[in-house]
């Protein structure tokens, strides 16, 4: 970032600038880059977007600390698939005894078992694939029945990790995923990253499809700062939308403080290495006037300056000065107004004839 210092940058165009919306009001001058090694100007493609002229951002790139909303939509475990403890299991066999059929859904329980009813029994089944513990439950059937016939499938499994809800993009541009690891996103479209995370997922599942969205843009934002005459510039941060104008910006700080003047302008950062482009904001015409011509949109990584009011800062310079020197002087008239007090008829053993001192 940028500052500019008005005192030492031998800029023309910045302090004319400046004269011109600070003294006149109303005047704008033509925008320009102002160099701040050398003040050299350099011309700035013109119109501007503005109030009623504004632009779309380019396509939005996911940088941290971004929230994103990822939700997977088909979450079918790779083949070959081990049962764990809590799978549920559809069963059906054939040739069972009249009073005890087998046909539902089955849970894997505590300890990899299915539990087939009172007269069969129970099978372990943790590890197994679908095909084995169809081999395992007919070969523990016929125990009790002649020939059975067992069909089993993998009705939905129970331990799987549910991708649903945000998920925020750490500070090495990557999202967790719980069990399944993370993503590097940084730097994408919201396409992108969709792509990646299925082909992250394809992994662990067969043909995963998710969707992904942005639930807070927190990357690109704008700032707004306000000098504090004196007593310490305040700066605030605000996420960009794409649709403020610096009246917007100013209205979300509540707008002008009792410190500050009407010289306010955009600092907007460059390509070009120690270059900034300074766009001067005429108050008064975009507020009782209703404006647009400087009623600028703000863009990521503006600076909305808001100048102090050059009476306060002076009398706060002189309050500084100052202070220290009343603090002195009224330690030094308590001082002497505590010896008077205490000298002459109290130190003498005086006093008046009714009372103490």
């Amino acid at each position: 970032m940028y500052r500019i210092d008005f005192s030492t940058v031998q800029a023309p165009y910045v302090l004319a600038s400046v004269f011109l919306f600070g003294v006149c009001g109303c005047q704008t001058a033509p925008h320009q880059v102002a160099s701040v090694s050398t003040g050299t100007p350099v011309p700035v493609c013109d119109p501007l977007p503005r109030e009623l002229s504004k632009v779309t951002l380019p396509t939005y790139r996911i940088e941290p600390p971004d929230i994103l909303i990822i939700e997977a939509n088909r979450t079918v475990p790779r083949a070959p698939y081990h049962l764990a403890t809590l799978d549920l299991l559809a069963i059906h066999v054939e040739g069972t005894l009249s009073d005890a059929p087998i046909s539902g859904v089955y849970p894997v329980q505590v300890g990899g078992l299915v539990e087939l009813g009172f007269q069969y029994g129970t099978v372990p089944v943790a590890g197994l694939t679908a095909e084995q513990a169809k081999q395992a439950v007919q070969q523990h059937l016929r125990n009790y029945l002649r020939d059975p016939y067992v069909t089993l499938t993998l009705a939905e499994v129970g331990m799987k990790q549910r991708i649903y809800g945000e998920h925020l993009v750490g500070p090495d541009g990557r999202v967790t995923l719980g069990n399944y690891g993370s993503v590097r996103v940084a730097g994408m479209t919201l396409a992108q990253a969709k792509w990646a995370i299925e082909q992250h997922l394809a992994r662990f599942l067969e043909d995963p499809e998710i969707s992904v969205d942005v639930f807070a843009y927190n990357s690109k934002v704008y700032y707004v700062i306000t000098q504090g005459a004196g007593l310490g510039d305040s700066v605030y941060r605000f996420p960009v939308t794409g649709n403020e104008t610096v009246l917007d910006a100013i209205s979300q700080v509540n707008g002008l403080q009792q410190v500050s003047s009407k010289q306010i302008w955009i600092a907007r950062p460059t390509p070009q290495p120690g270059n900034v482009q300074v766009l001067p904001v005429c108050w008064d015409a975009i507020t009782a006037q209703g404006s647009t011509v400087t009623n600028y949109q703000v863009l990521p990584g503006d600076r909305v300056f808001i100048a102090e009011d050059k009476w306060v800062a002076l009398d706060t310079g002189l309050a500084k000065f100052t202070a220290p020197l009343e603090r002195l002087m009224g330690f030094s008239l308590l001082g002497v107004g505590t010896v008077t007090r205490f000298s002459g008829p109290v130190l003498r053993g005086g006093g008046n004839r009714q009372g103490t001192f």
